[in-house]
């Protein structure tokens, strides 16, 4: 069955994008109800101990105040640990708001003011008095990575490092070029512009809960285990997330609290999170990592070791995939991965943005620069020459891999022929200029996922799914996708996304949505068009009675032979026939697992970066980036370049500017603002250029896409980094790079 309208591809702008720009999208905390109440969390001002006394007295009777909620007078709610964990869940203990008066971390929610108003209701958290019992606190991974160890239960399999092969240590002894450094890369903290809010709206004898979450599903499975309700009576939607960037993988404490305090009062509410609260949710954690690299004098690899220590909070193992890439991005056959946690007085960390392998390809691709200046060679040769044809972490073939492509386009583009190799040999006037490179590497894959179609008899379409869109272009993909099937334009598609009620799929996370979701719409719509068929077929004197599905598809409101668009029969005379008004059918995609045993799929980047640095100030400036990606069929370039823009910001961000700053005498955060919390602004970005390059995947998914979502950012910081070296003569491994420390390097 094929279509010729072309609109999988193509670059169409956002179908939702005029909602946004004129304020009719509706985001979690913007929806009302008649006597909606609002609520205030506070805070606790020390990072561990505990509560000795909390008096609510005074805040109780400010006027408008309806209740004040404290671990003292908290409903009950379920017991068991597994009530408490949703799909996205690490190991240990789920956080418990207002369980008990024990301190956690710094910023932990100790009360909750629920009031007829807004202002009511922070005014009077205002009055609350807490006497703490504080202990210290210990929140320097650089100082507690002493008592870091190995997770006993980890958080998935592809996150245990693989067991070692050949014999690292002794071909690294042997080598006679070698580097072995350790790199530093301070906590970063998610701030999507929305911030985390939910309203609780009693509707239909049940709960609509609007919540800022990448997976409305997961939001509801949550909220029913832990206060024991009905799921036929819990409707969860998220029609628009304002970013997230895996913020909203996990349910957030203000979920918790704005339910638990509607189902009390049986009235509706509403709890919208400070942007300084947003500092105390997840976090890219902190992270110190060694990575010794050896290689022969012609720069081939002989060996690899990554050893990583990360930051977790006191009562769960967050677990990310840091070390793995080093197993499997270059060929080497002598590699030890290790991988271990440090318990701190902080919160949980989080996803974000390509956890696991923003951190880990930094430190990997900074030490292979490093490396490639011990051997002689160009940085970008030295990656050629140890291109990796197969996955010898677990010995699988890639279903593809155009990382030759991107070092091939990506230096054509940016002009990599004309750096010179020794560093501060380039300069612009008081500039000193720098040329760096790196490579990024980020899983490919599906989830399962489910969606339903429906071709009404007037041609037009709906398309249904419990897929989220955080911004990435879910409704627009999964329109275009349909659109092209039914041979109609976008505009007469209807995407019905967010909303627990429709068809199951995951969490919008780990660049899976596309593929997942968009392969279940492409899977229903076909068989929209066979059961389409099947009518036509049985229709009198039919000139498709012997027609196949191969045979035919839609164009201009008919279904009709592909050879010959003149035979054929208009979809109002097909339903009519068959006494319907619609056909709808539903769509089920999941990992082929007999393929997965000897395939592995990922997206690979180059990335090249041209960096400025004033030779007396030191302050650093990136001038221009090109981005070279490989991640297969590319269903909308538009949306796919935003996404990449998106990624080299953040990476830039992560290279020089973000930094969650903790006073560890406290434990506290001191920048929890966007003001003194430093994140790239206009100012900071000045040209990035994308290119997609040629790639076909015929096993990744049925669709053919790979995910984009992560893969921009990855291998950013590092080409940055490796830039200032080559500026400065500098090597700078404690992220983010600052004036301070250029200046002191």
């Amino acid at each position: 069955m094929l279509n010729h309208s072309r609109i999988v591809g193509f670059p169409f702008s956002r179908i939702e994008g005029p909602l946004k720009v004129t304020g009719q999208a509706h985001y979690a905390a913007e929806h009302h109800a008649p006597g909606l109440l609002h609520g205030f969390v506070a805070v606790s001002t020390v990072a561990a101990g505990s509560i000795a006394e909390i008096d609510t007295a005074e805040a109780e009777r400010f006027p408008g105040v309806v209740k004040v909620y404290t671990h003292e007078n908290r409903p009950q709610t379920a017991e068991s640990d597994d009530k408490w964990k949703d799909t996205a869940a690490v190991p240990g203990h789920p956080f418990r708001p207002l369980e008990n008066g024990r301190i956690l971390y710094d910023g932990q929610p100790v009360a909750l003011v629920i009031a007829e108003g807004f202002e009511a209701a922070r005014d009077a958290a205002s009055l609350i008095r807490i006497r703490y019992i504080a202990d210290e606190p210990h929140t320097d991974i650089l100082r507690e990575r002493r008592q870091s160890y190995v997770p006993a239960e980890p958080r998935g399999e592809s996150m245990v490092p693989p067991p070692p092969r050949g014999e690292p240590e002794q071909a690294f002894a042997a080598a006679p070029c070698t580097v072995s450094a350790e790199y530093v890369l301070e906590g970063e903290h998610h701030n999507p512009m929305e911030l985390f809010g939910t309203t609780v709206l009693f509707e239909n004898g049940g709960l609509t809960i609007h919540d800022k979450t990448q997976g409305p599903q997961n939001t509801q499975a949550y909220v029913c285990n832990v206060f024991g309700l009905d799921p036929e009576k819990v409707k969860v939607r998220n029609d628009f997330v304002g970013g997230a960037f895996g913020a909203g993988l996990r349910p957030k404490h203000q979920l918790f609290l704005a339910v638990m305090a509607s189902l009390d009062l049986q009235r509706p509410v509403k709890v919208e999170l400070s942007r300084r609260e947003m500092f105390y949710l997840t976090w890219r954690p902190a992270t110190v990592q060694r990575v010794s690299l050896a290689a022969d004098r012609d720069g081939r690899l002989q060996s690899v070791m990554h050893h990583a220590v990360q930051a977790t909070s006191r009562y769960e193992d967050y677990q990310e995939n840091v070390v793995n890439w080093s197993g499997l991005a270059y060929r080497c056959d002598n590699v030890r991965l290790s991988y271990e946690l440090a318990k701190l007085d902080v919160s949980t960390p989080g996803d974000m943005r390509a956890p696991g392998a923003a951190t880990g390809v930094t430190a990997l691709e900074t030490a292979m620069d490093e490396l490639a200046y011990e051997v002689g060679i160009d940085p970008l040769e030295l990656r050629r020459r140890n291109f990796a044809d197969h996955d010898q972490n677990q010995g699988k073939q890639f279903t593809s891999k155009a990382l030759d492509a991107c070092y091939r386009e990506g230096a054509a583009r940016f002009g990599w022929d004309r750096r010179s190799f020794s560093p501060r040999s380039m300069r612009e006037g008081h500039d000193l200029v720098g040329w760096g490179m790196a490579g990024g590497v980020w899983e490919a894959s599906i989830a399962p996922a489910e969606a339903r179609v429906r071709l009404s008899v007037d041609g037009a379409v709906t398309v249904s799914a419990a897929a989220s869109d955080i911004g990435t272009g879910t409704y627009t993909i999964l329109g275009q996708i349909a659109a092209e099937t039914f041979g109609v334009p976008l505009g007469r598609v209807k995407v019905e996304i967010g909303d627990s009620t429709l068809p199951k799929t995951g969490v919008e996370g780990g660049s899976r949505t596309a593929a997942s979701s968009g392969s279940a719409v492409q899977v229903a719509s076909k068989a929209a068009v066979k059961t389409l068929l099947a009518h036509a077929k049985g229709m009198p004197n039919s000139p498709l009675a012997r027609a196949s599905e191969e045979d035919v598809s839609i164009s201009e409101g008919r279904l009709v032979l592909e050879r010959n668009h003149q035979i054929g029969l208009s979809i109002g005379d097909i339903m009519d026939a068959a006494g319907v008004s619609f056909i709808e059918e539903h769509g089920k995609i999941e990992p082929d697992e007999a393929q997965m045993k000897k395939f592995i799929s990922y997206t690979h980047s180059a990335v090249f970066v041209e960096v400025k640095v004033d030779e007396d100030l030191c302050i650093p400036r990136v001038t221009r980036v090109v981005s070279a990606i490989a991640g297969g069929r590319i269903l909308n370039p538009k949306t796919a370049r935003s996404q990449i823009l998106g990624g080299v910001v953040m990476g830039i961000g992560m290279a020089l500017h973000e930094e969650g700053m903790i006073d560890h005498r406290t434990g506290r955060i001191m920048n929890h603002n966007l003001a003194e919390y430093h994140m790239p602004a206009h100012a900071d970005i000045e040209d990035i250029e994308v290119v997609f390059v040629e790639e076909e995947d015929d096993k990744v998914s049925p669709i053919g896409a790979k995910g984009l979502g992560e893969i921009g950012i990855v291998g950013v910081a590092a080409a940055v980094s490796n830039a200032i070296f080559h500026a400065t003569g500098k090597r700078i491994r404690h992220l983010p790079i600052t004036v301070d420390r250029i200046l002191g390097a």
